[in-house]
Formats: C-alpha cells, sequence, structure tokens
C-alpha cells in the first residue's frame, strides 16, 4: 500500500465512449475547469494535436494530461487518459485502461448506448476499475437522457438515478462531475520506497530529443540524472529530463508511485523502447518485471511500396519512427514482381491502416503504393502442418490442402427497431449465422451475428450506415477460425501471374469477383504493340478474361493499287512481328491500374 499522503491524493482515471460522444470536448471543460489551461491558450479538442486527428475530427493516439483540483481544502493530482472510440483503436483504450483505477463511461444523452460503449464498459470492468457512467450533450434540444440513462440501466445494469448528466459544450455539471471522481475513484496502491517498476505505456519519436517514453509508476519513485534500465531490451540510460504532461510536457525532479509522466533519456536506437515494457533501476537493485500488455492481435495485412521503388530505406526509417508510436502495428520486408520491394504490414483493422498510410505519406512525405488488404487464414497440410497465411502468394497448391480455416467474428450491431430488417438482410448477404436479439429500450435493439471477418472489415460498416439512415453502429470480436471452401484467384497479365493482384475469396465469390476485376484492367492497362490477354485463374481454371487489342500500324498505307500479293506479304509481316513481340515484350502496368483494381477487388461482385 502507499505510505506517502501524496498517493492518497492522486486519482488516475480515462474517459471511455463510442466514436463522436464528446470525450475530446469533455477533457478541453476539465481542463478549464480545474485552470490546467488559460482560457486564452484553449482550443477545442486540445488533446487532439496530431494533424491527421483535426482533420478527420476522431481521437487517433490516447493522451495524457495531469490536471490538479482543489476539493474540500485539499488538493489533488487527477492523470486524465483520454482515448480513441473507433474499435480498431481499442488497444489503444485497453493500453490506459490498464494504468488507471477508475474510467468515465460516456453516453450520447441523444444517439444513446452504442456498439463500442458497451464494448469499453466490459473491458473497463475486466480491468477492476470504477466505471463512472455519465450522460453527455444533455444541452442538445433532442436529448433523451431519462431513456437512454433506461438503456443503460438495461444493457450494463448501472441504477438510472446514480446516472451523472453533464454537458461538454456548456460545461453544466463538470464540478460535480470533478467531485464524483475523487470521491469514487480509489487512490493508486503502490509503494514510493520500494525498488522502482514503472510500465511504459506510449512513447513516440522527437527527432532533436529521441524517444519519449510515457510511462505510469507503479512502485518506487525515479528522478532526474537516475540510471534505469528497460528490463525487456536489457539497456540501462540515464535520465535526462522527467515531468508531467500539463498538456505539454512539465519538467520535474521525480515520478513516484501512482503518477503518469514521461521520460527522455537520449535514446537513439528505436529498438531500446517497447510499449508494456517495465523501467526500473541499473544494476542489482532492479524490481521485478510487470506483466505488460497482451500482444496485439492483427487481422488484416497489405503490403507498402515507395512508388518510384527508389525509396525502401527511407519507408523502413519512416515504419521504425512509428513503430515506437504504434505498437499494434507489424511489418516485415517483402518482395513483389510487379512493385519491387517493400514491407508486409499488418494492422488491427481497414481505418488503421488507413490512418497508418496517411501518417507515412504525411509525416515521412513518402508517396506509396498499397495493396489489396487481405485478413489471416490458417491452413492445415496433409503433412500435419498448421500454415498462418498472411499474403495470398503464401497459399500452397489445392493438393497441399488439408483443410483451409477464415477468421469469424462475432458483432454486435446497435439500431433502431425500425431498421432490425435492412440491417438481418446486410448479414445474410454476407452468409452471417443469426445467434440473438437484444431490446436495450422499446425503441432500440441489438443484432447478434457470427460472420467471417473478411466479409465485415471492407464496407459493412459504410453498408450499415446506408440501411440503417446513419443510426446503427457495429462492434466485433474475434472468435476464432473456422473451416469454409475457400481459394486463391489469381489474375493473369500477359500470361503472367500478378503477385500484387492475388485475392482470396469464398469460392462462390470467385467468378463475379473475377470478371469485374478483368473489366477494370481492361480500362486502366494501355494498349499495347501486342495483344494483351487479361485472365482470372484459379489454380489453371480460367474463369473470366478480356482481351486488350494491339495497337496496328497501317503498313499497306503507300501501296496503292497493284498486286494484292505485295499487301498480303507486308500484312503477314507485321503479324510474324507481333508474335515475336508478344513472346518477349512486358506489359507495363500504371500504378493507377494497381488502385482502381485493389478497389474493384473489394466492391464490386459483393452481393448487396
Amino acid at each position: 500500500m502507499c505510505f506517502m499522503p501524496d498517493c492518497k491524493h492522486t486519482r488516475n482515471f480515462s474517459i471511455i465512449a463510442h466514436i463522436d460522444h464528446g470525450k475530446s470536448t469533455l477533457a478541453d471543460r476539465l481542463l478549464q475547469a480545474t485552470d490546467t489551461v488559460e482560457l486564452r491558450e484553449l482550443n477545442e479538442q486540445m488533446l487532439d494535436d496530431m494533424e491527421l486527428e483535426r482533420a478527420r475530427g476522431i481521437t487517433i493516439k490516447a493522451r495524457a494530461v495531469t490536471m490538479r483540483h482543489t476539493y474540500q481544502g485539499q488538493e489533488y493530482e487527477l492523470n486524465l487518459i483520454d482515448t480513441p472510440g473507433h474499435v480498431d483503436f481499442h488497444y489503444e483504450v485497453s493500453r490506459s485502461l490498464a494504468c488507471c483505477e477508475g474510467a468515465l463511461l460516456l453516453v450520447d444523452a441523444f444517439q444513446g448506448v452504442e456498439a463500442q460503449t458497451v464494448a469499453n464498459a466490459y473491458a473497463a470492468m475486466e480491468h477492476n476499475l470504477e466505471v463512472i457512467p455519465v450522460l453527455n450533450k444533455i444541452d442538445v434540444t433532442h436529448a433523451r437522457p431519462d431513456e437512454v440513462a433506461e438503456e443503460l440501466e438495461q444493457s450494463l445494469g448501472y441504477d438510472a438515478a446514480e446516472i451523472l448528466r453533464c454537458s461538454a459544450k456548456t460545461g453544466e455539471g463538470v464540478d460535480e462531475l470533478l467531485e464524483t471522481i475523487i470521491e469514487r475513484v480509489p487512490p493508486p496502491e503502490g509503494d514510493p520506497a520500494a525498488p522502482l517498476q514503472a510500465m511504459v505505456f506510449d512513447s513516440h519519436y522527437d527527432e532533436f530529443r529521441g524517444a519519449i517514453t510515457y510511462i505510469r509508476v507503479m512502485n518506487g519513485t525515479i528522478r532526474k540524472g537516475q540510471k534505469i534500465c528497460f528490463l525487456r531490451a536489457g539497456s540501462e540510460h540515464e535520465v535526462l529530463e522527467l515531468g508531467h504532461f500539463v498538456p505539454q510536457r512539465k519538467a520535474g525532479k521525480k515520478l513516484q508511485a501512482g503518477q503518469v509522466g514521461y521520460l527522455i533519456c537520449n535514446i537513439k536506437q528505436l529498438g531500446h523502447v517497447h510499449v508494456g515494457d517495465t523501467v526500473s533501476v541499473a544494476g542489482d537493485a532492479a524490481g521485478q518485471p510487470l506483466t505488460g500488455y497482451q500482444a496485439p492481435k492483427r487481422m488484416v495485412y497489405c503490403g507498402l511500396y515507395p512508388s518510384d521503388g527508389e525509396n525502401f530505406e527511407e519507408l523502413r526509417d519512416a515504419l521504425q519512427k512509428l513503430a515506437i508510436n504504434d505498437p499494434s502495428f507489424e511489418f516485415e520486408p517483402e518482395t513483389s514482381d510487379a512493385l519491387g520491394f517493400g514491407f508486409r504490414c499488418g494492422f488491427l483493422g481497414l481505418l488503421h491502416m488507413e490512418i497508418i498510410q496517411q501518417r507515412l505519406e504525411q509525416e515521412s512525405d513518402l508517396d506509396l503504393v498499397q495493396t489489396a488488404p487481405n485478413v489471416t487464414y490458417e491452413i492445415d497440410t496433409p503433412a500435419g502442418k498448421t500454415l498462418q497465411i498472411h499474403t495470398p502468394q503464401e497459399v500452397p497448391e489445392a493438393g497441399d490442402i488439408e483443410e483451409f480455416r477464415q477468421p469469424i467474428v462475432r458483432v454486435n450491431l446497435l439500431m433502431p427497431v425500425d431498421y432490425i430488417g435492412p440491417a438481418m438482410k446486410l448479414c445474410e448477404d454476407r452468409r452471417g449465422k443469426y445467434v440473438r436479439t437484444e431490446y436495450l429500450s422499446p425503441t432500440r435493439a441489438m443484432l447478434v451475428y457470427d460472420i467471417a471477418l473478411a466479409e465485415v472489415i471492407y464496407d459493412m460498416h459504410d453498408r450499415l450506415k446506408s440501411a440503417t439512415k446513419g443510426f446503427g453502429t457495429m462492434d466485433y470480436e474475434l472468435l476464432g477460425y473456422f473451416p469454409a471452401d475457400l481459394v486463391r484467384l489469381d489474375i493473369l497479365v500477359g500470361n503472367k501471374r500478378v503477385d500484387a493482384l492475388s485475392i482470396i475469396c469464398d469460392r462462390r465469390d470467385a467468378d463475379p469477383r473475377g470478371r469485374a476485376v478483368v473489366k477494370k484492367l481492361r480500362k486502366e492497362i494501355d494498349r499495347h504493340m501486342f495483344e494483351v490477354p487479361i485472365q482470372a485463374a484459379i489454380g489453371s481454371r480460367i474463369i473470366a478474361r478480356e482481351t486488350i487489342s494491339a495497337l496496328r500500324k497501317n503498313v499497306t498505307a503507300k501501296c496503292y493499287g497493284g498486286d494484292i500479293s505485295r499487301k498480303r506479304k507486308l500484312w503477314a509481316k507485321q503479324k510474324e512481328g507481333k508474335k515475336r513481340m508478344k513472346s518477349i515484350g512486358s506489359v507495363d502496368i500504371p500504378q493507377k491500374a494497381f488502385l482502381a483494381v485493389l478497389d474493384t477487388g473489394e466492391t464490386e461482385g459483393k452481393k448487396t
């Protein structure tokens, strides 16, 4: 337990909610109410300081900030961690929750309980946190706080009479919220005099200062100038600077048990910092390693290549720096016949993949080409081996496959009851297996289906929004890998397989998807001096074909009249030349064609 009085007056909490329910705006009001930031310096969504976060209006990275608030004559240190709301960034949320003792579960008083509301609430319960349910946006004209409070009571078991109500926009109820945090969130446990144990929960790379490490001190005290050790990496460093986020970095002299802050140790080697690592003192007095975090499950893989084929090393450096800040994606080098040298990258979902690509292009000024995204599969071979398949190229021949398995996820869809029919049709079209329907209130329901992950990640969220007029939300969790009738669909251009365009799909979808891809390619690839066949194939069986006709020069233009045999001789010579050119010529596939085909391969041919 804590022996110093400071720990009793420390509270660590996070804000969790569905996307766009007001987390970042509430963080602004808390910063304002505690005078952490002067009013003239306060911007909207102040903790969303990344350019991409402001452009998209969403939180991508969890942010920590230390506030001080006086309650009943005593000053308290409040450490807030603002978290993302999108399902793809749930790993950010879980890392934040591991550093807290409490959580504010924020719910929009108009939209009500949504898919991520339920998922985040259960995540907080699994971490044994004190969860404080809060209704936000009570100032909205069409707010229905009483109905939403009943939904919370029905779905998560909270007493509707005890749910707090506030408006992050106007500041109404924020002072009461601060008092409730101090009263209900327990102080952190830990001993400032014990051997040092600090959890690394985030980090980012600064061009001038090196890696800046975000830590939560579990036990012990860490001081400026002290020699510390990262236990997982086994590297020792001197603490050059430490302090709190207020919300910008503010240097201090020490951090002790229960506090959240940052370290700067002039770490230039990127492999020395790992999220989930334990920081302790150097030498024999080092504390025991903490449990750390469960490794994230990457569900979507794609290839990233420099568009000019020459910036391979620049791309590697950019990926390494980004991996310090976002450990939930992974990468390894790979080679493509069509695109050259690049990296095979794993992501938590499609939005995560899109964000990483945009961060690379904006922060490192890279121009990238992306291959078709695909999920991870499992294959059992006759030899008894189980293969993890991240790319279509890794799929063995049909005779070497004993069983092909795909990931199945349990999808929770929340919507008004008027849209249950369209939502069920959407799931049935994706061969979903119905599980159950739950009614959260007389007007809102939750549908539960088991669906293949490949059918969920590409466009199901967008189609759900369309089918429910924007009111439907979804969340999913992996159930496991189950057998399915899957095939590798290859695209051949000029009788040569283009590995960057291969995809894995259900056998029943192969024909329409193959036809859609070759039709799109025929429009995008320029005509050559020879005929170019474009084919879609499963193994050795061609299932679709389009042909780009050759450019023909009029070789008989100067033959006016005369014997027809002269023209026939010229045509035969031209035909022979085209035949020879076809056997040795290579087809130039423009990058625009790659991108267009990737888009078509994932959207056309789908059942709607």
